[in-house]
């Protein structure tokens, strides 16, 4: 069974800085193609945030570009986002997303990040 565990949101003021990672487990590494962050805020759809594929090809919503940053390790399985600048828009729940050479999507839970002073 695909597990997907995401930690490290929080509150934080706007200006700083958070990281969040997200383990995939009950998956071979090497079937895993895409990982990424996907985003959802109340009231609105959920958007891309930003995304990485296996060889390491990024790709970031324009609202991010620059304050943000994806990375993946392959040998944990994990993917990684690096938040900075934040502002209080960016407040959502972020999900963790994968993408196998099957096609099959699994999400994980969602991880609260709150931008506020």
């Amino acid at each position: 069974q695909v597990q997907l565990v995401e930690s490290g949101g929080g509150l934080v003021q706007p200006g700083g800085s958070l990281s969040l990672s997200c383990a995939a487990s009950g998956i071979f590494s090497i079937n895993v193609m895409v990982m990424g962050w996907y985003r959802q805020a109340p009231g609105k759809q959920r958007e891309l945030v930003a995304g990485i594929s296996d060889v390491g090809r990024t790709n970031y919503a324009d609202s991010v570009k620059g304050r943000f940053t994806v990375s993946r390790d392959n040998a944990k399985n994990t993917v990684y986002l690096q938040m900075n600048s934040l502002k209080p828009e960016d407040t959502a729940v972020y999900y963790c997303n994968v993408v196998t050479r099957y096609s099959r999507v699994y999400w994980g839970q969602g991880t609260q990040v709150t931008v506020s002073s």
